[in-house]
């Protein structure tokens, strides 16, 4: 479980300081497929970056199982089983996918068991397998491939940070039918998602509205959602694609 306990952030700016999140409250419960909306500029990004600990809060604290990881860095939350899914992923000239399944998992998969992440994100696995992780691969294979390897760590905790950025529309849907899996399969884990793209909004059980630096509304994607189409905090996919 992750909770989110008076969480503020602020960075400098023109000699003073400038509030990007203010004040935030949040609990995520194991089992649960959370995301986190709202217009541009809300704080979104800044949220997923706290939780991962690539950035530390101005004030609050952060806990995850009950215990405070707020002062932790990303390798120590790793340990504790949170994964972080970039905008866009990042390219790894010369090491191929085989290897990258294997770093995930922390043991030596043999070609059976990495084929098989492989296939749970729609990959041919025999085409895949040798490739390396460099501009050879799609935007869309990228994704496809850094899900498969959060799906091989197993981790307690999934964020995503606007996973459909940079994809192209057969991309963006191979996406949705994974994330669709995944809640269908996701048992004692949680996976939080940043989004305002309707269809990912749609498969939510839970959606948290943010906007100038706080949670405006929480609520089951039924409750929520009918409020924001037509907003920017939620867009249909051809408005974001296109």
């Amino acid at each position: 479980m992750l909770e989110l306990k008076h969480l503020s952030f602020s960075v400098e700016s023109d000699g003073g300081q400038k509030e990007i999140l203010r004040d935030l409250n949040l609990t995520v419960d194991s089992g649960k497929f959370v995301v986190i909306t709202g217009p541009n500029g809300s704080g979104k990004s800044t949220l997923a970056r706290l939780i991962m600990g690539i950035e530390k809060p101005t004030e609050g604290q952060i806990l995850f199982d009950g215990s405070d990881i707020t002062q932790l860095g990303v390798t120590e939350r790793a340990k504790l089983g949170i994964s972080f899914a970039f905008q866009q992923p990042v390219r790894f000239k010369g090491i191929r996918v085989i290897d990258l399944l294997r770093l995930a998992a922390g043991k030596p998969l043999n070609i059976t068991e990495a084929c098989n992440y492989l296939s749970e994100v729609g990959l041919c696995a025999r085409d895949y397998i040798e490739r390396e992780i460099n501009s050879s691969l799609s935007g869309g294979e990228l994704k496809r491939v850094e899900i498969a390897t959060l799906l091989a760590r197993q981790t307690k905790l999934s964020v995503f940070d606007e996973p459909e950025a940079g994809i192209d529309l057969w991309s963006f849907q191979n996406l949705i039918r994974i994330f669709e899996n995944m809640r269908k399969n996701i048992k004692d884990s949680s996976i939080v998602i940043i989004s305002h793209q309707e269809r990912i909004l749609n498969i939510a059980d839970e959606i948290v509205l943010l906007a100038d630096g706080q949670i405006k509304k929480t609520g089951a994607a039924d409750e929520v959602l009918p409020e924001l189409i037509g907003t920017t905090a939620a867009v249909g996919v051809c408005d974001k694609l296109k």
